[in-house]
């Protein structure tokens, strides 16, 4: 008897056994067809690599829960306050009754899929480069007297990382409680020696789903890609800006980096506060939700409606893509969208194509250069379908274009981390604050117009008869949207 074949024929059997196991599991989920099937060729037509794939990008930790908050409880009153706040919706005018009429879809549909509750008594500022940004929040944390909580996908050595480092070293021993949530992969390159300064000081700072190879590779594809930051319950920012240098000066061959970010102050403050303490409870098993200190609720003399929707595998829904869906459907005049990755899925590609084709003036802003290479070629795969349907895009060329911006008909407007890709839908943690004020939206209306001064539009004549290789090397880019 051959030990060896045996061991080689049992290998290959339950090997057969788990890829029918996760076939029959894909049929199951009843995910689209075109997916399902695509799954399915893969994992029987390249042995090995296909499960490999799979683990790695094709799993529904949706579906199975992996992420579930469950620990938390239920929170009966997140979601009686919700329900309040749908009958209120029906009953109260929280903006002008022409304006209300138009928005209460919107805001019952984030009540319905993230609980997004509504605040009213708030101020925002726009901060629209790393200057200002990166100024204003380092103003607010020298002034912190109770705590400081901060979380984002990237903290990078450098001349910030270092500035932020002191800051909240300082702030810590003056005895401010001081709490840091970093995307473990998306900080990669951030020194032992960095966070063990930190901790020296006093700072509870710890990283977001850790990876160690080879065990949990498939973690690498679920990252919290959030950027918050809330001091003392009064003041919060939240964007498209990390702490890495290159958000402050630029890339070399690039130029330099045109964000937005959001400085806030008033209720809108506590449910940023919220997000943070989930994910809190996530990385530490610490739960601080139900400590009056941490919720304080703030008002301020603002009139500015907002709503704080987070998404990630944690959730039943994919709330911002649902949100970006109903704004565009929602548009009677425009949309105007800046997105520096547009990844985005078949259902809001069309919803963009049947707004343009419907009348509304729907305007993409693009990089001209990008500082992924994949990513760059893979949103030029989608420009020629746009343009043949009416949409106007643009490619921004002072730089790089990294805000994530929607403006709807001057009236209601979405500023947050989320690109307009499937990563940023489906699988990594998010946040945006969608304002319902005309000046605020009209503000964000009109630096977009100003960005549309430093950038290109496209001419659908002149794309179609662009370089034959550029097409291929978008055609090939497009088949990794999904796991890009």
């Amino acid at each position: 008897m051959n030990w060896t074949n045996i061991a080689i024929n049992l290998g290959i059997l339950l090997y057969i056994l788990t890829i029918l196991a996760i076939i029959y599991t894909i049929i199951l989920e009843n995910r689209n067809p075109v997916r399902t099937l695509a799954w399915m060729l893969v994992l029987i037509l390249v042995p090995g690599i296909g499960l490999f794939f799979y683990i790695y990008f094709g799993m529904n930790y949706r579906k199975i829960k992996m992420f579930s908050m469950k620990g938390l409880g239920d929170f009966k009153w997140l979601q009686y306050m919700s329900e309040d706040q749908k009958q209120r919706i029906k009953k109260t005018e929280l903006l002008k009754k022409e304006d209300m009429e138009a928005v209460k879809p919107l805001m019952t549909l984030l009540l319905n899929n993230s609980k997004a509750l509504l605040s009213r008594n708030n101020t925002v500022e726009i901060l629209n480069n790393g200057e200002a940004t990166f100024s204003s929040i380092f103003k607010a944390i020298a002034k912190a007297k109770k705590y400081i909580h901060l979380e984002y996908y990237i903290i990078d050595k450098g001349e910030l990382g270092e500035q932020l480092k002191e800051l909240l070293i300082e702030k810590a021993k003056e005895g401010v409680e001081v709490r840091v949530i970093y995307d473990d992969v998306g900080s990669w390159k951030l020194p032992k020696r960095y966070i063990k300064e930190m901790q020296a000081a006093g700072i509870q700072i710890y990283p977001f789903l850790p990876v160690r190879f080879p065990l949990f590779t498939n973690k690498v594809n679920y990252r919290n890609h959030r950027k918050i930051v809330v001091v003392d319950g009064d003041t919060g920012f939240i964007g498209g800006l990390n702490f890495a240098d290159r958000y402050l000066h630029g890339l070399p061959g690039i130029g330099i980096w045109r964000d937005t970010h959001l400085k806030v102050k008033g209720e809108a403050v506590t449910s940023l506060q919220v997000v943070f303490l989930f994910d809190w409870y996530f990385v530490r098993q610490e739960l601080l939700l139900n400590k009056a200190e941490y919720l304080p609720n703030k008002k301020v003399d603002g009139n500015v409606v907002v709503q704080t929707v987070a998404s990630g595998p944690d959730s039943d829904w994919t709330s911002i893509q649902q949100a970006y869906f109903t704004l565009i459907n929602m548009a009677k005049k425009y949309v105007f969208i800046s997105t520096p990755y547009f990844m985005p899925g078949e259902t809001t590609i069309n919803s963009l194509k049947t707004a343009a084709m419907s009348g509304v003036d729907v305007r993409i802003m693009i990089p001209y250069k990008s500082d992924s290479t994949l990513t760059h070629w893979c949103t030029r795969s989608y420009v020629e379908e746009l343009l043949e349907a009416g949409v106007r895009v643009f490619q921004y060329r002072k730089g790089f274009n990294h805000s994530k911006v929607i403006v709807m008909d001057g009236l209601v407007s979405s500023v947050g981390t989320a690109n307009m890709d499937i990563r940023s839908f489906e699988q990594n943690f998010e946040v945006n604050l969608i304002i319902y004020d005309r000046n605020v939206s009209r503000q964000l209306g009109s630096d977009f117009l100003n960005d549309l001064k430093g950038s290109t539009e496209i001419s659908i004549q002149r794309w179609k008869f662009r370089p034959k290789r550029d097409k291929i090397r978008e055609s090939l880019a497009r088949l990794f949207a999904p796991l890009l």
